[in-house]
């Protein structure tokens, strides 16, 4: 059997600290998985990498949030312009809205209340900001609350509250 490698590139840190906790989920379809953020790195470079994973022959997911697109694939075609030949549109993947609507989707009604946070149906437009404005004080940081949520995050949970997640795990 081939050894297979996937590649997590995500933005920024709480991205990162996401992938982190759901990664022994993708290693059981990988042999490998690195994460590896894009943040503050020049154009070239994420080019320069998204090359070298196909030259590799490794299979890789490119995170992004929608932000102020008006859908997914306008999204999509944007980064297909701006990244031209070396990603492949099949490989990006469009979180809706932000990473943070990802973290509240795997808590069920039981988890929140232990989080002392309201308890949400559907994820899909929780902006950073809105998130940020649910943070309880008893928590020293928003890493720290982020944490906790993580302890506690069930992907079948996250599955059936955000549409982007969802998307992902059957992509996967």
């Amino acid at each position: 059997m081939p050894y297979k490698q996937l590649w997590v590139i995500v933005d920024g840190n709480d991205d990162e600290r996401f992938f982190e906790r759901i990664k022994p989920l993708l290693e059981k379809k990988y042999d490998s998985v690195q994460i590896w953020k894009y943040a503050q790195e020049p154009l070239k470079r994420i080019k320069n990498f998204l090359k070298s994973i196909k030259a590799m022959n490794s299979d890789y997911f490119f995170f992004r949030d929608i932000n102020n697109s008006p859908c997914v694939t306008a999204k999509k075609e944007k980064l297909k312009k701006e990244y031209k030949k070396t990603i492949d549109v099949d490989n990006i993947i469009i979180l809706i809205k932000e990473i943070e609507s990802w973290y509240l989707s795997g808590l069920d009604a039981k988890k929140s209340k232990e989080l002392r946070i309201r308890t949400f149906r559907n994820t899909d437009n929780i902006t950073k900001e809105k998130f940020n404005g649910l943070i309880p004080k008893k928590f020293d940081s928003r890493i720290d609350f982020m944490a906790e949520i993580l302890k506690r995050f069930s992907v079948e949970t996250a599955k059936r509250k955000n549409r982007s997640f969802d998307y992902f795990m059957a992509k996967l």
